[in-house]
Protein backbone atom coordinates (compact mmCIF):
# COMPACT_ATOMS: atom_id res chain seq x y z
CA UNK A 1 0.00 0.00 0.00
CA UNK A 2 1.40 3.65 -1.15
CA UNK A 3 1.35 6.16 1.22
CA UNK A 4 -1.20 8.33 -0.23
CA UNK A 5 -3.90 5.46 0.52
CA UNK A 6 -2.15 4.92 4.01
CA UNK A 7 -2.97 9.27 4.32
CA UNK A 8 -6.61 7.97 2.21
CA UNK A 9 -7.66 6.46 5.88
CA UNK A 10 -6.69 8.71 8.15
CA UNK A 11 -8.62 11.24 6.37
CA UNK A 12 -11.32 9.00 6.11
CA UNK A 13 -11.36 8.32 9.59
CA UNK A 14 -11.10 12.18 10.46
CA UNK A 15 -14.22 12.76 7.99
CA UNK A 16 -15.51 10.09 10.37
CA UNK A 17 -15.31 11.53 13.26
CA UNK A 18 -16.71 15.28 12.15
CA UNK A 19 -20.11 13.50 11.77
CA UNK A 20 -20.19 11.08 14.40
CA UNK A 21 -17.96 12.20 17.59
CA UNK A 22 -20.16 15.12 19.13
CA UNK A 23 -17.27 17.25 18.74
CA UNK A 24 -18.28 20.99 19.80
CA UNK A 25 -18.19 23.80 17.53
CA UNK A 26 -14.53 24.75 17.80
CA UNK A 27 -13.27 21.30 17.63
CA UNK A 28 -15.38 21.13 14.40
CA UNK A 29 -13.77 23.74 12.82
CA UNK A 30 -10.28 22.73 13.42
CA UNK A 31 -10.75 19.37 12.40
CA UNK A 32 -11.71 20.59 9.23
CA UNK A 33 -8.87 22.94 8.35
CA UNK A 34 -6.78 19.93 9.50
CA UNK A 35 -8.20 17.91 7.32
CA UNK A 36 -8.09 20.54 4.60
CA UNK A 37 -4.31 21.14 5.14
CA UNK A 38 -3.61 17.17 4.58
CA UNK A 39 -5.75 17.39 1.07
CA UNK A 40 -3.96 20.03 0.05
CA UNK A 41 -0.35 19.56 1.05
CA UNK A 42 -0.29 15.91 -0.46
CA UNK A 43 -2.58 16.13 -3.25
CA UNK A 44 -5.14 13.62 -1.42
CA UNK A 45 -8.88 13.69 -1.81
CA UNK A 46 -11.47 11.20 -1.29
CA UNK A 47 -13.00 11.52 -4.83
CA UNK A 48 -10.42 9.72 -5.89
CA UNK A 49 -11.43 6.39 -7.93
CA UNK A 50 -7.73 5.19 -7.36
CA UNK A 51 -7.83 5.96 -3.73
CA UNK A 52 -11.56 3.73 -3.38
CA UNK A 53 -11.68 2.43 0.24
CA UNK A 54 -12.57 -0.92 1.08
CA UNK A 55 -12.59 -0.98 5.01
CA UNK A 56 -12.88 1.81 7.62
CA UNK A 57 -9.42 2.93 9.58
CA UNK A 58 -11.27 1.25 12.75
CA UNK A 59 -12.50 -1.93 10.88
CA UNK A 60 -8.87 -2.91 10.02
CA UNK A 61 -7.38 -2.13 13.32
CA UNK A 62 -10.21 -4.75 14.81
CA UNK A 63 -9.14 -6.92 12.07
CA UNK A 64 -6.08 -7.09 12.69
CA UNK A 65 -5.96 -7.47 16.83
CA UNK A 66 -8.68 -10.09 16.67
CA UNK A 67 -6.66 -12.38 14.33
CA UNK A 68 -3.48 -11.83 16.66
CA UNK A 69 -5.63 -13.13 19.63
CA UNK A 70 -7.02 -15.96 17.60
CA UNK A 71 -3.23 -17.02 16.78
CA UNK A 72 -2.74 -20.68 17.81
CA UNK A 73 -0.29 -21.39 20.57
CA UNK A 74 2.03 -23.04 18.21
CA UNK A 75 2.36 -20.77 15.66
CA UNK A 76 3.65 -18.43 18.21
CA UNK A 77 7.23 -17.38 18.00
CA UNK A 78 9.18 -19.97 20.53
CA UNK A 79 10.76 -18.59 23.75
CA UNK A 80 14.27 -18.46 23.65
CA UNK A 81 15.96 -22.00 24.28
CA UNK A 82 18.12 -21.70 27.50
CA UNK A 83 22.02 -21.62 27.17
CA UNK A 84 23.89 -24.86 27.35
CA UNK A 85 25.69 -26.16 30.26
CA UNK A 86 28.87 -25.21 28.02
CA UNK A 87 27.98 -21.98 27.14
CA UNK A 88 26.40 -20.98 30.68
CA UNK A 89 29.80 -22.33 32.09
CA UNK A 90 31.92 -20.13 29.88
CA UNK A 91 30.09 -17.51 30.38
CA UNK A 92 30.37 -17.71 33.44
CA UNK A 93 34.39 -18.03 32.76
CA UNK A 94 34.16 -14.68 30.89
CA UNK A 95 32.02 -13.04 33.21
CA UNK A 96 35.10 -13.52 36.00
CA UNK A 97 37.52 -12.59 33.91
CA UNK A 98 35.73 -9.14 32.86
CA UNK A 99 35.43 -8.49 36.76
CA UNK A 100 39.02 -8.90 36.78
CA UNK A 101 39.46 -6.46 34.38
CA UNK A 102 37.51 -3.93 36.29
CA UNK A 103 39.96 -4.85 39.36
CA UNK A 104 42.73 -3.71 36.95
CA UNK A 105 40.69 -0.97 36.02
CA UNK A 106 40.42 -2.01 32.27
CA UNK A 107 37.01 -0.96 31.76
CA UNK A 108 36.88 -1.11 27.87
CA UNK A 109 38.07 -4.91 28.11
CA UNK A 110 35.33 -5.23 31.27
CA UNK A 111 32.72 -4.36 28.83
CA UNK A 112 33.89 -6.14 26.01
CA UNK A 113 33.78 -9.17 28.30
CA UNK A 114 30.93 -9.01 30.04
CA UNK A 115 29.25 -8.22 26.15
CA UNK A 116 31.01 -11.85 25.58
CA UNK A 117 28.93 -13.63 28.45
CA UNK A 118 25.40 -11.86 27.47
CA UNK A 119 25.66 -12.92 24.17
CA UNK A 120 26.03 -16.57 25.79
CA UNK A 121 23.32 -16.41 28.18
CA UNK A 122 21.43 -13.15 27.54
CA UNK A 123 19.30 -14.12 30.96
CA UNK A 124 21.69 -13.63 33.52
CA UNK A 125 20.99 -9.76 35.35
CA UNK A 126 24.14 -10.11 36.75
CA UNK A 127 26.08 -9.93 33.47
CA UNK A 128 24.03 -6.19 32.29
CA UNK A 129 24.50 -5.16 35.90
CA UNK A 130 28.11 -6.08 35.97
CA UNK A 131 28.23 -4.02 32.12
CA UNK A 132 26.53 -1.26 33.63
CA UNK A 133 29.04 -0.28 36.37
CA UNK A 134 31.83 -0.96 33.93
CA UNK A 135 30.10 1.50 31.62
CA UNK A 136 29.94 4.49 34.56
CA UNK A 137 33.62 3.75 35.11
CA UNK A 138 33.88 4.95 31.14
CA UNK A 139 31.51 7.67 32.12
CA UNK A 140 28.55 6.15 29.44
CA UNK A 141 25.66 6.80 32.07
CA UNK A 142 22.84 6.12 29.31
CA UNK A 143 24.84 3.00 28.47
CA UNK A 144 24.47 2.10 32.24
CA UNK A 145 21.16 2.81 32.59
CA UNK A 146 19.61 0.47 29.94
CA UNK A 147 22.02 -2.36 31.27
CA UNK A 148 20.31 -2.09 34.83
CA UNK A 149 17.03 -1.55 32.83
CA UNK A 150 17.91 -4.98 31.45
CA UNK A 151 18.85 -6.79 34.68
CA UNK A 152 15.43 -5.37 37.11
CA UNK A 153 13.69 -6.86 33.82
CA UNK A 154 15.43 -9.89 34.07
CA UNK A 155 15.56 -9.68 38.25
CA UNK A 156 12.80 -7.16 39.70
CA UNK A 157 14.42 -8.21 43.11
CA UNK A 158 18.28 -7.72 41.87
CA UNK A 159 18.89 -4.78 44.54
CA UNK A 160 22.32 -3.49 43.08
CA UNK A 161 20.78 -3.41 40.01
CA UNK A 162 18.72 -0.66 41.34
CA UNK A 163 21.87 0.69 43.36
CA UNK A 164 23.64 1.02 40.40
CA UNK A 165 21.03 2.17 38.19
CA UNK A 166 20.70 5.25 40.83
CA UNK A 167 24.27 5.98 40.24
CA UNK A 168 23.79 6.40 36.83
CA UNK A 169 20.70 8.90 37.18
CA UNK A 170 22.72 11.14 39.38
CA UNK A 171 25.48 11.01 37.40
CA UNK A 172 22.96 12.24 34.49
CA UNK A 173 21.82 14.98 36.99
CA UNK A 174 18.24 13.09 37.19
CA UNK A 175 18.00 12.85 40.58
CA UNK A 176 13.80 12.49 41.14
CA UNK A 177 14.39 9.39 39.63
CA UNK A 178 17.32 8.65 41.32
CA UNK A 179 16.05 8.92 44.47
CA UNK A 180 13.33 6.77 43.68
CA UNK A 181 16.12 3.62 42.53
CA UNK A 182 17.51 4.32 45.64
CA UNK A 183 14.55 3.65 47.77
CA UNK A 184 13.79 0.35 45.81
CA UNK A 185 17.37 -0.59 45.97
CA UNK A 186 16.86 -0.19 50.21
CA UNK A 187 14.00 -1.71 50.03
CA UNK A 188 15.06 -4.67 48.88
CA UNK A 189 18.75 -4.26 50.88
CA UNK A 190 17.32 -2.41 54.15
CA UNK A 191 20.98 -2.67 55.90
CA UNK A 192 23.09 -1.17 53.06
CA UNK A 193 25.20 1.76 53.96
CA UNK A 194 26.46 2.93 50.38
CA UNK A 195 22.39 2.98 49.51
CA UNK A 196 21.61 5.24 52.40
CA UNK A 197 24.82 7.65 51.89
CA UNK A 198 23.65 8.07 48.21
CA UNK A 199 20.19 8.06 48.94
CA UNK A 200 20.47 11.27 51.40
CA UNK A 201 23.09 12.95 48.76
CA UNK A 202 20.62 12.32 46.28
CA UNK A 203 17.78 14.12 48.07
CA UNK A 204 19.81 16.71 49.05
CA UNK A 205 20.55 17.48 44.95
CA UNK A 206 16.90 17.08 44.41
CA UNK A 207 15.83 19.56 47.31
CA UNK A 208 18.62 22.44 46.82
CA UNK A 209 19.23 22.65 42.95
CA UNK A 210 22.94 24.39 43.04
CA UNK A 211 22.94 28.38 42.13
CA UNK A 212 24.14 28.88 38.68
CA UNK A 213 26.88 31.38 39.89
CA UNK A 214 28.02 28.90 42.30
CA UNK A 215 31.98 27.83 42.82
CA UNK A 216 33.61 25.30 43.13
CA UNK A 217 32.34 21.98 44.26
CA UNK A 218 28.84 23.84 43.90
CA UNK A 219 29.38 25.70 46.62
CA UNK A 220 26.85 28.96 46.25
CA UNK A 221 29.32 31.57 46.38
CA UNK A 222 27.05 34.24 45.24
CA UNK A 223 24.40 33.46 48.55
CA UNK A 224 27.52 33.90 50.74
CA UNK A 225 28.45 37.37 49.14
CA UNK A 226 25.05 38.67 49.77
CA UNK A 227 24.31 36.95 53.17
CA UNK A 228 25.10 39.61 55.43
CA UNK A 229 26.02 38.01 58.70
CA UNK A 230 28.63 36.60 56.48
CA UNK A 231 29.62 39.89 55.43
CA UNK A 232 29.84 41.27 59.35
CA UNK A 233 31.99 38.66 60.49
CA UNK A 234 34.59 38.75 57.01
CA UNK A 235 34.52 42.00 57.57
CA UNK A 236 35.59 41.70 61.53
CA UNK A 237 38.35 39.11 60.75
CA UNK A 238 39.83 41.66 57.78
CA UNK A 239 40.11 44.35 60.23
CA UNK A 240 41.57 42.24 63.31
CA UNK A 241 45.18 43.55 64.02
CA UNK A 242 46.02 39.72 64.03
CA UNK A 243 45.11 39.68 60.29
CA UNK A 244 46.73 42.98 59.47
CA UNK A 245 50.23 42.15 61.04
CA UNK A 246 50.31 38.40 59.49
CA UNK A 247 49.42 39.95 56.07
CA UNK A 248 51.42 42.81 56.55
CA UNK A 249 54.87 40.70 57.44
CA UNK A 250 53.39 38.41 54.71
CA UNK A 251 53.80 41.40 52.06
CA UNK A 252 57.24 42.71 53.00
CA UNK A 253 58.45 39.40 53.19
CA UNK A 254 59.36 39.61 56.92
CA UNK A 255 59.32 37.04 59.97
CA UNK A 256 55.63 36.75 60.82
CA UNK A 257 56.02 37.68 64.83
CA UNK A 258 52.84 35.62 65.33
CA UNK A 259 55.00 32.39 64.66
CA UNK A 260 56.40 29.46 66.64
CA UNK A 261 59.89 30.08 67.58
CA UNK A 262 62.58 28.38 65.61
CA UNK A 263 59.73 27.76 63.27
CA UNK A 264 60.71 29.56 59.50
CA UNK A 265 58.36 32.53 57.93
CA UNK A 266 56.55 30.54 55.47
CA UNK A 267 55.74 27.95 58.56
CA UNK A 268 54.88 30.38 61.11
CA UNK A 269 52.92 32.56 58.04
CA UNK A 270 50.82 29.52 57.45
CA UNK A 271 50.11 28.21 60.78
CA UNK A 272 48.84 32.34 62.04
CA UNK A 273 46.78 32.19 58.42
CA UNK A 274 45.07 28.42 60.18
CA UNK A 275 44.47 30.30 63.43
CA UNK A 276 42.91 33.26 61.99
CA UNK A 277 40.66 31.19 60.01
CA UNK A 278 39.57 28.58 62.88
CA UNK A 279 38.67 31.90 65.00
CA UNK A 280 36.61 32.94 61.93
CA UNK A 281 34.54 29.91 62.01
CA UNK A 282 34.01 29.88 65.81
CA UNK A 283 32.80 33.10 65.59
CA UNK A 284 30.30 32.43 62.89
CA UNK A 285 29.21 29.31 64.96
CA UNK A 286 28.83 31.34 67.72
CA UNK A 287 27.01 34.53 65.96
CA UNK A 288 24.62 32.45 63.11
CA UNK A 289 24.64 28.70 63.50
CA UNK A 290 22.02 28.25 61.25
CA UNK A 291 23.67 29.68 58.38
CA UNK A 292 26.66 27.23 59.30
CA UNK A 293 24.39 24.56 58.80
CA UNK A 294 23.66 25.91 55.54
CA UNK A 295 27.09 25.75 54.15
CA UNK A 296 27.67 22.53 55.67
CA UNK A 297 24.26 21.04 53.90
CA UNK A 298 26.24 22.59 50.59
CA UNK A 299 29.09 20.70 50.67
CA UNK A 300 27.37 17.36 51.62
CA UNK A 301 24.99 18.00 48.24
CA UNK A 302 28.29 18.63 46.14
CA UNK A 303 29.42 15.07 46.63
CA UNK A 304 28.94 12.69 44.14
CA UNK A 305 26.89 9.57 45.15
CA UNK A 306 29.61 6.69 44.79
CA UNK A 307 29.87 3.04 45.12
CA UNK A 308 31.36 1.33 48.28
CA UNK A 309 33.44 -2.10 48.97
CA UNK A 310 30.42 -3.46 49.80
CA UNK A 311 29.75 -2.62 45.34
CA UNK A 312 32.18 -5.12 44.21
CA UNK A 313 31.20 -7.07 40.97
CA UNK A 314 29.74 -10.50 41.58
Amino acid sequence: MDNRKRLAYAIQFLHGQLRHSGLSCDAQESLEVAIQCLETAFGVTLEDSDLALPQTLPEIFEAATSSKQEMPQDSRAPDRTPPSEEDSAEAERLKTEGNEQMKLENFEAAVHLYGKAIELNPANAVYFCNRAAAYSKLGNYVGAVQDCERAIGIDPGYSKAYGRMGLALSSLNKHAEAVAYYKKALELDPDNDTYKSNLKIAELKLREAPSPTGGVGSLDIAGLLNNPHFITMASNLMNSPQLQQLMSGMISGGHNPLGTPGSSPQQSDLASLIQAGQQFAQQMQQQNPEFVEQIRSQVVRSRTPSASHEEQQE
